[in-house]
């Protein structure tokens, strides 16, 4: 079967979330997936299948990092709609049923990928205790985030102070159902984005994810509450980075972002 390595939430190879994404004609069992996600090793492998005409999904959709079954994923899934569009298999807009409920993705005419995902809801929390030394930073504000994604999403000061983030990894596995999301404010209103955001997720198999889509479910509401628009740019990475473009629509978020197919291969398995 083909598999294939897709960069996402970029226009350029070697940057963005690299994805794997591969599809079957059904799922197999789960162990033989994990096995595959494993091997690919990267953040999240997507497979995927055709759901039968007339339902209100056309393809079912799955994401495993190397350790564990994720209930939602954002670049994974934008990865998924490039290649089902880009292979010809799909045209016009894309229905997947997922863990966390239907998805949609749209591929726009300037090349980009428009995703309909659920808004997260945002509940602050006192600073956990632990989580400022583990961050090695002063946090400003901290929100937990809905079931399917599970989330802290952590405010710090400052620009620089989330790209100059070395956090304790093993600290933070204790602090939160799957990760910690570092945010704050663009230092430069007119640099192409509003706000950056770095994402770490050992607690399944993760030290830093580049571009965590799923994660601007939450930034969008968070972000577009402070700045008073709802449509708005996310820069997020460290050592790879990649743009999330976000339209907040009460409850559904629209997460736009370019891909582009690295590696195209067989999978003997």
């Amino acid at each position: 079967m083909r598999i294939r390595i897709v960069d996402a939430f970029t226009d350029q190879p070697f940057s963005g979330n690299p994805a794997g994404v591969l599809l079957l004609d059904s799922f197999p069992d789960d162990a033989w997936l994990q096995r595959v996600a494993a091997e690919v090793n990267l953040s999240e492998t997507a497979f995927a299948h055709p759901l039968p005409a007339g339902g209100e999904a056309d393809w079912a959709l799955r994401w495993f990092t190397p350790t564990t079954e994720v209930d939602m994923c954002g670049h994974a899934t934008l990865a998924t709609a490039h290649v089902l569009h880009s292979t010809g298999t799909a045209s016009g807009p894309v229905r997947f049923a997922a863990r966390c409920g239907l998805l949609g993705a749209t591929a726009e005419t300037d090349g980009t990928i428009t995703m309909d995902f659920p808004t997260s809801s945002l509940t602050p929390v006192p600073v956990p205790d632990g989580l400022e030394k583990a961050l090695g930073a002063e946090v400003v504000a901290v929100h937990d985030t809905a079931d399917h994604i599970g989330d802290l999403v952590v405010e710090l000061r400052d620009e620089a102070t989330v790209r100059a983030l070395a956090p304790d990894l093993a600290a933070l596995m204790a602090l939160s159902t799957r990760g910690i999301i570092a945010t704050a404010a663009a230092q430069q209103p007119d640099g192409g984005y509003d706000f950056v955001s770095r994402g770490f997720f050992p607690a399944v198999g993760i030290d830093e994810d580049p571009v965590t889509g799923s994660a601007h479910t939450a930034l969008a509401p968070y972000w577009s509450a402070r700045f008073g628009r709802d449509d708005l740019a996310g820069l997020q990475g460290g050592a790879r980075t990649g743009i999330v473009r976000t339209r907040l629509r009460g409850d559904r978020t629209l997460l736009n972002g370019h891909a582009v197919t690295v590696i195209e291969g067989d999978l003997h398995a």
